[in-house]
């Protein structure tokens, strides 16, 4: 890791070091916060957690051939150097961001309310076919994972894709002066986390905080169908690329695939490409079209952009479809919002046989998160899915939605494992079962319990 001595690390995170003088030269290999992640030459950054304290594994990570540690606290008799700081976690961010100042390499940092790592996933797709890229693993998007994002940049890294999400004032400013982008994509501005934000301008100003310590000569690209991004004119003589119908990168021929994924026409400034998008959605026409605005950005040509496209992959808990040689799951469980949740039912409603929606409560969502729960329920009935599960106290209002619509059968529970129980009771073979709801309602238990019954060919994951 470049520049990332001992005694650069205590500089950067204003930290007190000990230990025998000559090891301050020592190079660090690594920094995890984890300590089942430290191998030989690594640094441990220990964090006070609500379930453990990091101090407490610190002379595990030592057994293991950490380089050195941090410590909010001081260490008797510790065999390898450390570095006592105020705040571990403020001193993770601070290595990080002098970490970043001594990378060349650009960095693409992608927010908005939906689609970010989808989005993410695209880009990354597309920019490997020209560079050796490193990517944010799963969604380490906020105050703790994109500083241990970009401290997994290495030097055969020739590109970083990090996505970059928050829920209030003040965090995106914290994270763009950790990752300082030379290219800022923002998908959308939707009605996420309106409990800090309030409204969607709120949301709107939270996110731009993102052009806070961009790059002076980098690129802006913006979702040009969001009434609210369309506003935005100039950002620091910056013009911004806009996506979307009318726009500079727009898409037509939209032909939706069903489970198998959209094909579409892209028109560049530079050309048309023709696209087979192997994601189930005709949102991810969207997320294609950003992903050509950055490659553009940096320099690619239309057929890498398009190989890029056509070879994009989901991950776990992100409109993930798994085929179990029995019945179809569209795994979509890492979070939801009413937006995203529409989206999954778009697709959902083009699979085989039953089609069968087990939604969960949505986060904060502010005031307002009954009646957008109730009229989460109207689209499912409106979209004819066969049937709807849903448990949680907010659902009982998407519940009441979906039979005051009438179309489909609705099932309601306040426990999850109670409504587990009688959908699989209620699934057959054939079926194609959509699984969504926000991360602490816990749904990737509902995906594995499916997977559990009805697994007979492994799964395309």
């Amino acid at each position: 890791m470049k520049h990332m001595t001992l005694e650069h690390i205590a500089e950067a995170c204003h930290g007190v070091y000990t230990g025998e003088r000559e090891k301050m030269q020592i190079v660090i290999k690594g920094a995890v916060t984890d300590s089942r992640q430290v191998e030989e030459g690594y640094l441990f950054i220990p964090i006070q957690g609500a379930r453990a304290d990091g101090h407490e594994f610190i002379p595990d990570v030592v057994k293991k051939g950490a380089a050195a540690v941090l410590s909010e606290r001081k260490l008797s008799n510790c065999p390898v150097p450390w570095i006592q700081v105020e705040s571990s976690e403020q001193a993770l961010k601070n290595i990080a961001e002098y970490y970043r100042s001594q990378l060349s390499i650009p960095i693409v940092g992608i927010t908005g309310s939906v689609g970010k790592t989808s989005t993410k996933e695209m880009i990354a797709a597309v920019l490997s076919q020209k560079y050796q890229v490193l990517k944010t693993a799963g969604n380490y998007n906020n105050e703790i994972g994109l500083p241990l994002t970009l401290l997994r940049i290495r030097r055969e890294h020739q590109a970083a894709v990090v996505e970059m999400g928050i829920s209030d004032f003040g965090e995106m400013h914290r994270l763009a002066k950790m990752a300082r982008p030379d290219i800022c994509v923002i998908t959308n501005i939707g009605i996420c986390h309106l409990e800090n934000l309030k409204t969607r301008d709120g949301i709107l100003q939270a996110k731009s905080e993102i052009f806070d310590y961009m790059e002076p000569d980098g690129h802006i690209i913006l979702n040009g169908e969001d009434d609210k991004l369309s506003m935005i004119r100039e950002v620091k003589g910056i013009h911004p690329v806009f996506y979307g119908a009318g726009r500079e990168i727009y898409a037509d021929n939209i032909e939706n695939c069903g489970l198998k994924g959209v094909k579409a026409s892209i028109h560049t400034p530079k050309g048309t490409i023709s696209v087979e998008i192997p994601i189930p959605g005709e949102h991810n026409v969207s997320n294609a079209m950003a992903a050509a605005a950055v490659g553009l950005a940096l320099g690619m040509e239309l057929p890498d952009i398009q190989a890029g496209i056509e070879q994009a992959k989901t991950i776990r808990g992100r409109s993930n479809l798994i085929e179990t040689g029995r019945i179809i799951v569209l795994d979509d469980c890492y979070n939801a919002n009413p937006v995203s949740v529409r989206a999954s039912l778009d697709v959902l409603s083009s699979g085989q046989g039953r089609t069968i929606a087990v939604l969960g409560d949505m986060g904060e969502l502010g005031e307002n998160e009954k009646q957008l729960h109730y009229e989460v329920g109207v689209y499912a009935a409106q979209k004819r899915i066969t049937a709807l599960f849903c448990a949680g106290n907010l659902s009982g209002q998407m519940a009441q939605g979906a039979k005051d619509t009438g179309n489909m059968q609705v099932f309601y529970y306040k426990d999850r494992d109670e409504m587990t129980e009688h959908l699989l009771e209620y699934l057959r073979e054939n079926d194609t079962v959509l699984v969504k709801a926000s991360h602490f309602m816990e749904y990737p238990r509902v995906v594995e319990a499916i997977k559990e019954k009805f697994a007979s060919v492994s799964g395309g994951e």
